[in-house]
């Protein structure tokens, strides 16, 4: 059920990713629509150091099963509402949910694997948090299709998961004696923490602003649906070669991958090479997470991995909140092509640089 916790978290916010036209119609387009998707990720991002804390404190399994509990009806409540400012409440809820569900399973992992093993069950985690994009998103546009309001049932499946957690995960392996003295918090975490920030910016453009330029090419929902869970299929095969790599440029060979992902969709006049762009990028996204989450979980000590690898959320999820905000101008100024464009080059050059001074260091 670890795993299966797991398919919940990363696409939480983008379940209504095929959705947010139609909300456009109703609410009006602009940034606050987008931030329906997006608000559930600052909540993640705010509310995740202190799921840590919790995780280290009290334990996984109550953090975990509350958080899914609290998925299952504040995702579900967006059917129900009716205003916009309402539905913000609900979203950020979700995402105190998101916070707490996606903290306690990556400290179960690192605490009951070591070396080689523990790399590839992080891998696994990414794995299927992106196996959860490939189910629930073409599914959200199969139902945006009939009606807008119906993806947010899909959040109910957390009710059944929190069942089987709440009878089914009955040990911890985890260390409960506090250490006797304060423990350093590890030197490379905030340097990592910003690389998770700045990849996931760039890889929430898919989600906030592709169902618009789809749209423009006169996609339907569903077709929107199934194009950005695209991206979430080529993350899954990335975090599963993860564990295989025998390489010390894996960071930098991800962001180059997301970047030359981008400039394909910056440069498509049709479906069909956005979802080569996105195909791309999500194979970089798919190696980048679970390779800085086993960075974070080998520098940190057992008594502080609730906390340390609580950070790594608040960065992803940060990321995704900041996305619409930090583009928005970028399109104001060029377009969503444009945008894509710019944010490739720069991905890009990054990544390149980022393997030269690997190599230097070499």
């Amino acid at each position: 059920m670890v795993l299966a916790s797991a398919t919940l978290t990363i696409m939480a916010a983008a379940i209504i990713a095929p959705s947010l036209p139609a909300m456009g119609e109703v609410y009006g387009e602009g940034v606050m629509v987008r931030l329906a998707l997006t608000i559930t990720s600052l909540a993640i991002a705010v509310s995740a150091p202190l799921a840590g804390l919790a995780a280290d404190r009290t334990g996984r399994k109550p953090l975990l099963t509350g958080g899914l509990v609290l998925y299952a009806v504040a995702g579900t409540a967006g059917y129900f509402v009716t205003s916009l400012p309402v539905l913000l409440v609900t979203r950020t809820l979700l995402g105190l949910a998101v916070g707490a569900v996606m903290t306690a399973v990556s400290a179960l992992i690192t605490d009951w694997f070591e070396g080689p093993e523990r790399g590839r069950f992080l891998g696994f985690q990414q794995a299927a948090a992106s196996l959860g994009g490939v189910v629930f998103l073409p599914l959200a546009g199969v139902l945006a299709a009939t009606d807008w309001r119906l993806p947010f049932w899909l959040y109910s499946v957390a009710a059944l998961i929190a069942l089987a957690a709440a009878t089914g995960l009955t040990a911890e392996q985890r260390t409960r004696q506090q250490p006797t003295a304060p423990t350093a918090f590890p030197r490379k975490a905030v340097g990592i923490y910003l690389m998770a920030l700045v990849a996931t910016l760039v890889f929430y453009m898919a989600p906030t602003q592709l169902p618009f330029l789809l749209r423009d090419l006169d996609a339907s929902p569903t077709t929107i649906g199934f194009v950005i869970a695209g991206s979430t299929l080529t993350s899954v095969v990335g975090a599963l070669v993860f564990p295989k790599l025998r390489t010390t440029r894996i960071t930098a060979i991800s962001v180059a991958l997301l970047g030359v992902g981008w400039l394909v969709i910056a440069s498509a006049s049709g479906v069909v090479l956005v979802t080569a762009g996105l195909l791309i990028g999500g194979f970089g996204v798919g190696l980048v997470v679970p390779n800085l989450n086993t960075q974070l979980a080998n520098s940190a000590e057992p008594g502080q991995r609730g906390r340390v690898l609580s950070g790594l959320v608040a960065g992803i999820f940060l990321g995704q909140f900041l996305s619409p905000l930090v583009v928005a101008p970028l399109i104001d100024t060029t377009s969503i092509a444009g945008a894509f464009g710019w944010t490739g080059a720069v991905t890009t050059i990054a990544g390149a640089a980022l393997a030269l001074g690997n190599k230097e260091k070499n």
